[in-house]
């Protein structure tokens, strides 16, 4: 069993950054993926990024690189996703999930079906 918990959504200007967190507790995290999709709606899920928790390996949409980064602090038992040159189709609900490593494949982790999902936290880009 997985607990997740988000925070750092806000509202920012085009260019703007943010720093989402997200707080992983439960038995055996070392063992899981952690990623973060996010939601708009009327738009499908997006993947956005994700990493081994473990290991610390990391993956990220095509969409999100060279402007997102997603790291780890195992002390702090959280996981973070740094989100620069934000643009106004940035804004969506941003999930941080996570799934039993060996549940995901690495080659469809944008696609996997989760098992666990926080409460997700609102990011807003004006323009």
């Amino acid at each position: 069993q997985v607990h997740l918990v988000e925070s750092g959504g806000g509202s920012v200007q085009a260019g703007g950054s943010l720093r989402l967190s997200c707080v992983v507790s439960g038995s055996s995290i070392n063992s899981y993926m952690v990623a973060w999709l996010r939601q708009t709606p009327g738009k499908e899920r997006e993947g956005v990024a994700a990493l081994f928790y473990g290991a610390g390996r990391t993956f990220y949409d095509d969409s999100a690189k060279g402007r997102f980064t997603i790291s780890r602090d195992t002390a702090k038992s959280t996981v973070y996703l740094q989100l620069n040159s934000l643009k106004p189709d940035d804004t969506a609900m941003y999930y941080c999930v996570a799934d039993f490593w060996s549940r995901v494949a690495v080659g469809a982790i944008f696609s996997h079906d989760f098992k666990y999902w926080g409460q997700g936290t609102q990011v807003t880009v004006s323009s």
